[in-house]
């Protein structure tokens, strides 16, 4: 979701040129006067106001095509800290990053998140505490935070909307409890969507301007990219893929209330049961998945049955959105090679030739790196945009 500038008028602030120096679109100042229109005088008086205030360093010089080889502008990243909170019901991490979302020191946890957040914010405001005296930088260092949530998320508003998987946090404000500690901006999303943000901008499944992510875990849910875009929806409830009805369910209750959705049919708390009745009592949905691993026959047909639920779900969004990459993350995507399998089954079946002519199917680039390289994302897409750089030089 970097948004790539293209010509300027003369009026380019220092926070349009940072903002073309962290995208790479221009790295030097005459590259940057050709792009804005301004003089080499006003693009003097940007660049030196975001040296000094260490946004940017000049580094090496890059190849001359004749005369004195100019000389590359850096962003620096160091400049500043972005704290990540990616929190789940079965696991958390905390994590600190810098300013380009890359992870500097990152800690997992389990905070009893049915608890509410008198549990878990405390745990992730004392993790992110030490984890910034372990880095010798101080809290002054911190430029936002970015925390996804299980469930659904008001997003404007910054708290959770989904009160049958997180009771004790619906229409909690998570914003004050974090200032309390760190008076920074904070964000606060559904999980799958920072997940789908941290693979979007990884690049590892190529430079895709069109995604869905799905997480298949407890809960299954989806984010959705579409122009280079987070699809959040009017209220941030976009992506609910796990409550599609599916067909011939059984009359499987769901927490939503209705009956037969996906999550309900084919989640990891079905399949756990599903297994028990078949002999194969196990401690969660990983052990299940290593024996799927192992190609044990009870397991390896719960996985691929769950991938062809899920297919019938994403054939509705492939045809509707038609996504360049269908991207499997959670622990269920763990067993890769058995729910893929049921989900092209499905799939390649049900849309149209047009929407599935390139589509490619993939497991998660970043596994447990995704949520945490996506809260940080949403961070600096705020905290970095040229109004705010603009409003941090003036103040």
């Amino acid at each position: 979701m970097v948004r790539t500038p293209g010509r300027l008028s003369s009026t380019a602030t220092s926070g349009h040129i940072l903002e073309m120096i962290r995208t790479g679109s221009a790295t030097s100042r005459s590259e940057i006067a050709r792009a804005t229109g301004l003089s080499r005088p006003s693009v003097a008086l940007r660049i030196t106001e975001l040296i000094e205030s260490g946004l940017i360093t000049e580094g090496t010089r890059a190849a001359s095509s004749g005369g004195r080889p100019p000389t590359l502008l850096e962003f620096n990243a160091s400049r500043g800290l972005v704290l990540a909170g990616a929190l789940g019901m079965a696991r958390s991490q905390a994590a600190v990053c810098d300013l380009d979302g890359r992870v500097l020191v990152r800690t997992p946890g389990s905070p009893d998140m049915e608890q509410g957040p008198d549990t878990t914010v405390p745990w992730l405001l004392d993790t992110w505490s030490e984890q910034i005296a372990s880095l010798g930088r101080s809290p002054d260092d911190v430029h936002g935070a970015g925390i996804g949530l299980p469930g659904t998320v008001e997003f404007h508003a910054g708290r959770a909307e989904d009160g049958p998987a997180l009771g004790k946090w619906a229409g909690v404000a998570l914003a004050p409890l974090v200032t309390e500690r760190f008076a920074v901006p904070v964000m606060v999303d559904n999980d799958v969507n920072v997940m789908a943000l941290g693979e979007h901008i990884s690049g590892g499944h190529g430079h895709t301007e069109d995604m869905v992510f799905v997480k298949v875990s407890t809960g299954i849910g989806a984010g959705l990219v579409s122009g280079g875009r987070l699809l959040r929806g009017a209220l941030g409830a976009a992506g609910e893929i796990g409550h599609i009805p599916v067909r011939d369910g059984g009359g499987v209750p769901c927490r939503c209330g209705n009956t037969d959705c996906l999550e309900a049919v084919a989640g990891g708390r079905r399949l756990l049961r599903l297994a028990a009745e078949e002999g194969r009592e196990v401690g969660g949905l990983q052990e299940l998945v290593t024996l799927a691993r192992e190609s044990d026959p009870v397991a390896v047909t719960l996985v691929r049955a769950a991938g062809r639920r899920l297919g019938e779900a994403l054939a509705g969004a492939v045809n509707l959105l038609n996504p360049e990459v269908i991207v499997l993350g959670g622990d269920l995507s763990e067993a890769y090679d058995h729910l893929v399998a049921g989900v092209r089954e499905v799939v390649f079946q049900q849309c149209t030739a047009l929407s599935t002519r390139q589509l490619r199917i993939v497991p998660s680039n970043l596994w447990d790196d995704a949520g945490v390289r996506g809260c940080a994302a949403m961070v600096t897409e705020e905290v970095l945009s040229p109004e705010a750089v603009n409003k941090l030089l003036a103040g």
